[in-house]
């Protein structure tokens, strides 16, 4: 029976990707046993178990970069988070650890390769973060969603996966009738689609106001996440305009089916959903946060800006220049195909599987050190 730990997460574009990994190694060999390592008071304490792994937390928490009082701590949850990672790991003795990215990755595949396990890295990015840039040296493949990674990384490691992604993303036409019925939406009207994570993007929603201000096209319809924070502000502005027509949502639970409906999609530019966008293929304006580590998002964005599979907009730019653009875009139907068209290029719907792949093949070095 091959063991594996799973380590990372902090938000869901690092669990849901590693729970596919899991569900994927689960596929290849139903007995397999895996245990994550995650960080204690994020996501995946709760998503984990919810879809049937055992997780074990440590107290470990990000430096925050700025002065605060609160790195204080950092250096002590860091220590204890080894000593835990430390203690987890000689108890489960894995066969191969895989690090998904987060908060609990750094200190447990820091243990497991100080003793001799084999390891794998996912960097869902075009630039890595500095935990996984120290960490590639260390492991023994690193598993990437982007062309170009021997820039970061030493090129023998780098083996082309893609990311992860939800498994009801296929066949979305056939549920398009539903995804009307679903979210109560107009089958004649075109759909734009605006999601700024589950948190939301205030200024992602500050721009779809100032569009309504402005007023969309008549045969344009709104299906908008606009995130649990700021829910409520959102519709109460819309109230005090009196407009209440589209399908406003604080998170949207069925994906595959706002996918299903939208003709133009406006999104924040996170690994895991670009990922997404390029299986269904829709057509999108990315307006990249400005408030992750070492401006990812930016560089996702424009690496598909580059390959003219995508629109980006700056956030800061976004108020004055996403009203004129989302209009300019639900009226263009080439443009909008040009763009679903190219992105869909960028598609590796079997990621999770290839991870998997790469993972087993691991287990066999380890076999083979202990005979």
């Amino acid at each position: 029976m091959s063991k594996f730990i799973i380590s990372g997460g902090g938000t869901g574009g690092h669990v849901y990707p590693a729970i596919a990994i899991a569900q994927a190694i689960r596929s290849r060999d139903p007995g397999a046993d895996i245990l994550f390592i995650g960080a204690l008071g994020k996501l995946e304490m709760e998503k984990v178990p919810a879809a049937g792994f055992p997780i074990q937390g440590l107290p470990v928490a990000g430096f925050i970069r700025r002065a605060t009082w609160r790195n204080l701590a950092f250096p002590f949850k860091l220590m204890r988070s080894l000593q835990l990672a430390r203690k987890v790991i000689k108890q489960f003795d894995p066969d191969v650890v895989i690090g998904v990215g987060g908060y609990a990755s750094g200190p447990t595949l820091r243990v497991a390769t100080s003793i001799g396990i084999p390891a794998l890295i996912q960097e869902q990015n075009s630039f890595p973060g500095v935990t996984n840039r120290l960490l590639g040296r260390r492991v023994r493949r690193i598993c990437v969603a982007y062309p170009g990674m021997d820039r970061y990384f030493p090129a023998e490691k780098v083996i082309m996966t893609g990311n992860p992604v939800r498994t009801d993303l296929v066949s979305l036409d056939d549920h398009l009738p539903e995804a009307y019925m679903h979210f109560g939406l107009d089958p004649s009207k075109k759909t734009l689609l605006v999601m700024g994570g589950s948190g939301g993007a205030k200024t992602i929603n500050d721009s779809i106001l100032a569009s309504l201000d402005q007023g969309l096209p008549e045969d344009v319809q709104l299906l908008w996440q606009t995130g649990r924070y700021y829910y409520e502000e959102v519709i109460r502005k819309l109230s005090d305009a009196g407009y209440l027509e589209p399908c406003i949502l604080p998170f949207i639970d069925r994906m595959d089916l706002a996918y299903s409906c939208a003709d133009l999609v406006v999104s924040r530019a996170g690994a895991i959903a670009i990922s997404e966008l390029c299986l269904v293929g829709k057509p999108v304006i990315l307006v990249p946060s400005p408030n992750v580590a070492d401006d990812h998002q930016t560089k996702n964005a424009r690496n598909l800006e580059e390959q003219r599979a995508a629109v980006m907009v700056s956030d800061k730019e976004a108020n004055a220049v996403l009203p004129g653009m989302v209009t300019e875009m639900m009226q263009n139907g080439t443009t909008r195909e040009q763009l679903g068209n190219q992105i869909r290029k960028l598609a590796i719907p079997d990621a999770a599987n290839r991870i998997a792949e790469e993972a087993f093949k691991l287990v066999e070095i380890k076999t083979d050190r202990h005979g």
